[in-house]
């Protein structure tokens, strides 16, 4: 299950990222997650995702 809380999913989904995804459609597409969400929920804390860095900074 992905976190609700906007800081704690910006840890799973970092370390998802850089442990065991080449990049986060590979993610949502596993977790059966919406990326846009995703984006939209770390965009509100100040974050947006880097694909050649693969990750949320």
């Amino acid at each position: 299950m992905i976190p609700k809380d906007p800081v704690m999913l910006l840890s799973f989904v970092n370390l998802k990222l850089r442990d065991f995804y080449a990049g986060l459609d590979g993610l949502c597409e596993d977790l059966q997650a919406d990326a846009d969400e995703i984006k939209e929920k770390l965009g509100a804390i100040g974050y947006h995702y880097d694909a050649e860095r693969n990750q949320f900074i």
